[in-house]
């Protein structure tokens, strides 16, 4: 038989199979300016990414949190033959350990973490289009691991073809409420617990100018955003929590993103409230994008109005609002906080990998994916998450403890 034939017979017997990547090119673009046209034109309706990848968000976390990390912007982006984008990877470049570790930009920030992509491209993308984007890292030869992490097995109705690389669970879960077209209120929250609420919210409607809201002009995001600043540093300290509000740049990062309108009228980070004339009472901000809502920070006030579960009661006019809005899920973000199950009954499946691309990066990437699975362990053994507390609280400075009990 002849080479001819055996392609001819190759190709008969596996007809829906791709003989060759759709990835013609891949780039590698290191200035947010650059990529912003590409970035952009991937978030149209027509492609699928999260809210988190936008380049509002990831733009104004590189420009204030990034730099003062030293991180620099390495955005890889694949292309096909007639250099059309299919897919973008927003990562930032740092040096750790002695290895060059490229990582998705938003850091602790961001609770999903997936490239930006052309919606048919990600829908077929298979194992030869992930190498072809491996060799183009290969041979640009800046970076020695991929570590990627908090990546979803699905966006929306979509598979994460980043699933196809060798992967593991991720550190925390992340607990979601699944929207079901016209599913009736008391199917997302119990009418018993609805009650609950009712009544206390009862208390706080006696307060003058009491209401939810959504802030929208950019004198409401600056007074929210004024006062999360103040309370939530009270509230992290109150829980032994070290203030990530205050590390280098966060702020700036989270003020421009909130004040940041998307083509859609929308800020990139929206701020939902409890309020009334005399204060703010509970605030959480989050990420939209038409079927999903979630959040990324919170915090409720220090007054005697704190008694009546303000964070609860302003959580339920969240998922309110976005059912009334055909919205599919709702999260809360990651981790274990007992107040996340009242609401979240289910797990969004979400994974990290950790891509060795040079030799020196091998030894790395197993470090890392070794660190990942111990914290995993931890985080889902109560014992051990109990000695882990423990420690934590041990190591806690003695002037701290002596202040909470005056």
């Amino acid at each position: 038989m002849t080479m001819a034939a055996v392609i001819e017979s190759r190709t008969a017997q596996a007809p829906v199979q791709k003989l060759m990547s759709e990835i013609a090119d891949v780039d590698i673009i290191s200035d947010l300016a650059a990529a912003d046209p590409v970035w952009r034109a991937l978030e149209s309706p027509e492609h699928v990414s999260t809210p988190y990848q936008r380049i509002d968000l990831l733009g104004a976390w590189q420009r204030a949190v990034g730099a003062s990390e030293h991180a620099l912007p390495f955005i890889v982006v694949g292309r096909d033959a007639e250099q059309r984008p299919l897919m973008l990877l927003p990562l930032a470049l740092r040096n750790a350990f002695g290895v060059r570790v490229a990582s998705f930009m938003g850091g602790k920030h961001t609770t999903f973490n997936m490239p930006l992509m052309d919606r048919d491209f990600a829908a077929r993308a298979d194992a030869g289009d992930l190498d072809v984007v491996l060799a183009g890292l290969r041979d640009h030869g800046g970076v020695d691991v991929l570590a990627l992490s908090q990546q979803p097995m699905r966006w929306r109705d979509l598979a994460n073809p980043l699933a196809q690389w060798p992967h593991q669970p991720s550190v925390n879960d992340c607990p979601v409420l699944l929207m079901p077209p016209g599913a009736a209120p008391t199917a997302l929250l119990s009418n018993s617990f609805r009650k609950r609420l009712k009544s206390k919210e009862k208390k706080l409607q006696a307060l003058p100018g009491y209401r939810y809201m959504i802030a929208d002009s950019d004198a409401e995001v600056g007074e929210m955003l004024d006062w999360f600043f103040r309370t939530k540093p009270i509230r992290m300290a109150e829980q032994k929590l070290p203030n990530v509000f205050a590390e280098p740049g966060v702020e700036a990062f989270v003020r421009h993103a909130c004040m940041a309108r998307l083509g859609c009228g929308r800020r990139a980070i929206e701020i939902h409230a409890l309020r009334c004339d005399a204060e703010i009472i509970a605030l959480f901000a989050g990420v939209a994008d038409g079927a999903r809502f979630s959040m990324m920070f919170n915090t409720y006030t220090l007054s005697e109005n704190a008694r009546w579960s303000p964070g609860l009661i302003l959580m339920r006019s969240i998922i309110d609002h976005y059912a009334q809005r055909d919205f599919r899920a709702l999260d809360l973000g990651i981790g274990l906080d007992d107040y996340k199950r009242v609401f979240c009954k289910d797990d969004e499946p979400i994974f990290d990998s950790f891509i060795p691309l040079t030799a020196r990066g091998r030894v790395a990437a197993s470090a890392m994916a070794a660190v990942g699975r111990a914290k995993h362990a931890v985080k889902h053994s109560p014992a051990l998450f109990r000695l882990a507390q423990r420690l934590r609280g041990a190591l806690q400075p003695r002037t701290g403890a002596a202040k909470d009990e005056d």
